[in-house]
Parts: C-alpha cells; structure tokens; sequence
C-alpha cells in the first residue's frame, strides 16, 4: 500500500473519531435509550395486560394423522410448517395421493391481547381478538387462565368487553385523555406478540385522527411502538400509566412491525366500554342524513368559501333531519356546538352524542348560514336484504335523447325503468350514455344514473338540462351542480364542468 493510498484513511479515522467524541459529549444515555419513566410504567401496569386465548370449532379440510398442527397465528413455526405440509407427498400428507375425506371437525386456537379495567373482572380487547370463537379464555401476566364471557361488541370501532371471576385480587388500569397527546409523545405499549406474552415496547406518537378508511369512525393513534400479531387487543400507555388507546392493527408487507401501527383513542374506547358495560351493545346518535364530501367545484357551486362541512345528499324520510328542515344540498359546518371540516368529523360527533338529546344544527343553505334544531334518533344497522322481483318486460317504448355535458339523457319511461331497474320513486332525466373522454366519465356517471335537480332545481327532461347548463355558463359559472340517484334512489352531488 502507497503512502498517498494509508493518509485518507487515517483521515477519515480521526474524523470518525472526533465525530464519536463529539457526539457522546451532547447526548446523555437517557436520550440515546429514551426516557427513564418506561421502566416504571411497565412494572406498574405489566399485571393489569392479559392474553386472550380462544378457541373455534372448524370443518376439516383434507387430512389424516399428518394435518398441519393448529398453531397461533404469528408463531415463529407457522411459516416452517406451512411450507413443510405443503409441499409433503404421501399418505396424509396432502397433494397428489394423499387426500382423505371425511375428516371431523377441528379446533382452532387464537391468541391476543387485552387488559383489565375493573378488578370485579372486566377486561377490554378488540372485537377481531375474539370473533366466532366457541371458548374464550383470558390469561393473567402469572400464568392463570380463566374462561371469560362476552359482554359485548362493537365491530364499528373493532371493540369488545369480557368478564371473568377473578381467582385472586387483580391490578386494573385506568383511561387517560388521548385528546391531550402531542405528535413525539412517548407512548408504551405492552401485549402478546406472536405469542411470546408480555412484551413491553416503546415509541411515539406519529400521527393523530388518522383516517386509514377502516371503518366509519376512523380517528387512530398512530405509533412507531412497535406492535405485531398478537398485539391486538392490547394498550397503549402515556408515560403516567394510563392507557390512552387500544393496539388494533399495523400497515406491514412483512406482517412484522415496521414502525406504523394504529390504536383507537381512548376518548373512543371510554365511550364504547361504558355503553357495551350498560347495555350491552351500542346506542348511537342518529341524524338520518346520507352526506358526502364538499369539493372545491362543489363549493364553488354552492358559494362555499372555503371547501368545508358534510354536503347533505339524501335525507330519510323516517330519520330526525327531516322535520327539523335539513335538505339535500344543504352543507352541515357545525353540529352541537362542534365544527364539521368534513363528513367523518359529523359522522363521528353524530354517533357520539346521546339519543334523543336536542342539538343545534348549523348548515349553509344558497350561500347563508341557519341553524336547525334537531332531536337524535338512534342508528340501526338493519341488514337489509332485498329479493329481486321478476316482471314481465313491456313492450319496447320509443326514446327521445338530448347530449348535454357529455351525457346522453332522455326522459324517463317504463321502458327505460325496466332496462335500468330505476324504482318508481325515482324522479328525473335518465343517463343512457356517457362520453368515455368528458368530465362525466371521470365523475363515475354512469348509464342508468338519474339527474334529479341541477344547480338546485327539478328537471325532467334533458332539455331542461340543457336549459340550465346555458343559463349557468352566461352567469359566467364554471361548474354545475347535479344532483343524481342511482336505480334504488340513493342520492349524490355531482360538479361538472360547464366551460
């Protein structure tokens, strides 16, 4: 080696050097380690985090004395023996050759996570943790396992409540207020990861009210702490102890932790446990409106400076809104004192408020602000099936179309309800074509869509739509506001340009 080759080298090793020096002198190891208080936070709340095992009877599928062994999901021999049964020839061991029928029905075991509430026994976890399981046990830090019973579920918030005699005195924890957690706050968590019991971690708090489009009330906790499978169902700690959200699922390629996992907000939980403790379901509020988002074309149509609110599109015949005067086309911005930015905040203030209590509904209605009075209802979640009813199809009538903003439209006819399947409640000018390369196409309409109203007013024929888009392009608008149904009658806006 030259000479000119061994000087950058020792160069760069001093630098190295001087750069570690440097480095130790402004950092201390609590920083490098985080902060002191996750030890004292872990030997205070350890025994109060529980595993909850179940159970669930399955048919078998394929078999003999060689099936793959039931193991917990996550477990590090889950892979090893999926590949290894797989991939096995021969009697009972699946594959070519090896297929026996007739096999009886199995046992599955699962395993999760979850925490005592109450030291009579109450514990929560996620409703996913304990879904159609047959047996549910819980399974204290020391080792003890209990059978639990469920008290009850919300599958909206991915909740569940069990109860359990407690065979000894037991250590509960107690909820904070997610509302005061700050971005970079450190947060523990503590549950079963791939069944390895329990597991403390630490991170931050990466995000809040995040919207993962999940469920209707998405507002998680998101964390870098790390959480994995078996983790469900578990809490998620302040540094003074208190839990502050429930670990429900991670973003993985993996399925391992990769430093963004999600927890329900407490202020959530509290609300759901104490309904699920007392009534054992859940009772929400009820406005009985069907909403949607409020574009920057829709707000311009609207005379909405800035975007902002829930846009009414339907309101129910049956629901609260109706005789307190809320219309489609109005825009919701404030709900109980509360400001609506968008349709899950009224979503989520709407399911969170009690039934039957009087709010004070703020909406934008041509432009100006009123204000409804409205009683809640209370949300049902009827599975509504609707069998198909045959008719016989009538004779072919003769349709007369107009084109108007890249849609080819005519009046509606039996003919035209027929082909579409358009219930007869439906009223308006009915779309039979739509210009693959117009803004209509781009805004999903679609042939068998009904224009009802445009820029807030009834038509009935395509040449009141024609007539409208003209007015509203020497008014010098550069958008129109449609409001469409589908064949069942469910309502939307739809912003199209008109230039």
């Amino acid at each position: 080696m030259t000479a000119a080759t061994i000087a950058p080298t020792r160069l760069r090793l001093g630098l190295a050097a001087l750069a570690v020096s440097a480095f130790s002198a402004f950092c201390t190891p609590a920083l490098a380690r985080g902060p002191d208080g996750i030890a004292d936070v872990a030997e205070k709340v350890i025994d109060a985090v529980v595993n909850i095992s179940t159970s669930q009877t399955v048919e078998a599928k394929g078999g003999g004395s060689n099936t793959m062994p039931q193991l917990p999901p996550g477990s590090p021999f889950e892979e090893f023996f999926d590949d290894f049964f797989k991939n096995r020839r021969g009697p009972g061991g699946g594959g070519k050759g090896g297929e026996r029928g007739d096999n009886p029905p199995r046992k599955t075991n699962s395993l999760g996570s979850g925490f005592i509430i109450d030291t009579a026994g109450v514990v929560v976890t996620n409703n996913h943790v304990i879904a159609d399981a047959d047996e549910i046990n819980v399974i204290l830090n020391d080792g003890t396992k209990i059978k639990a019973e469920l008290v009850g579920v919300d599958k909206k918030t991915d909740l569940a409540v069990l109860k359990f005699k407690p065979p000894k005195p037991l250590v509960a924890v107690k909820f904070g207020d997610s509302d005061k957690l700050r971005l970079g706050d450190w947060v523990v968590a503590i549950g079963n990861p791939f069944s390895l019991g329990g597991t403390v971690t630490a991170g931050i708090v990466s995000a809040k009210n995040r919207d993962i489009s999940s469920g209707p009330y998405d507002s998680y906790i998101q964390t870098d702490a790390s959480i994995n499978r078996g983790n469900s169902g578990g809490p998620l700690f302040n540094l003074d102890g208190d839990v502050i959200g429930v670990n429900t699922l991670i973003i993985s390629p993996s399925g391992g932790s990769i430093g963004i996992g999600f927890a329900v907000p407490s202020k959530t939980v509290v609300a759901v446990v104490d309904q699920l403790r007392q009534f054992g379901e859940l009772r929400r509020g009820w406005l009985g409106v069907r909403i949607q988002s409020v574009t920057d074309e829709i707000a311009e149509s609207l005379n909405i400076k800035p975007a902002r609110g829930a846009l009414v599109a339907g309101v129910d015949d049956k629901g609260p809104a109706k005789p307190a005067g809320i219309e489609p086309g109005d825009v919701v911005v404030k709900f109980d004192g509360k400001d609506v930015k968008d349709p899950k905040d009224l979503s989520r203030v709407v399911a969170d408020t009690a039934v039957g209590k009087e709010v004070d509904v703020v909406i934008i209605r041509k432009g100006q602000e009123e204000t409804k009075k409205v009683t809640l209802g209370r949300l049902q979640d009827p599975d509504k099936v609707q069998a198909a009813v045959k008719t016989d199809e009538p004779a072919p009538e003769k349709t007369v179309t107009q084109k108007a903003l890249g849609l080819d439209l005519a009046a509606l006819s039996k003919d035209l309800r027929t082909r579409y399947k358009i219930k007869d409640s439906v009223k308006g000018v009915v779309v039979t074509n739509v210009d693959a390369n117009s803004d209509a196409a781009e805004k999903r309409l679609s042939a068998g869509d009904v224009i009802v109203e445009v820029a807030q007013e009834a038509v009935s024929s395509g040449a009141d739509i024609q007539k409208r888009v003209d007015q509203l392009k020497k008014d010098g608008k550069k958008s129109v506001l449609l409001l469409v149904s589908n064949a069942d009658g469910e309502l939307r806006f739809v912003a199209l340009s008109v230039q």
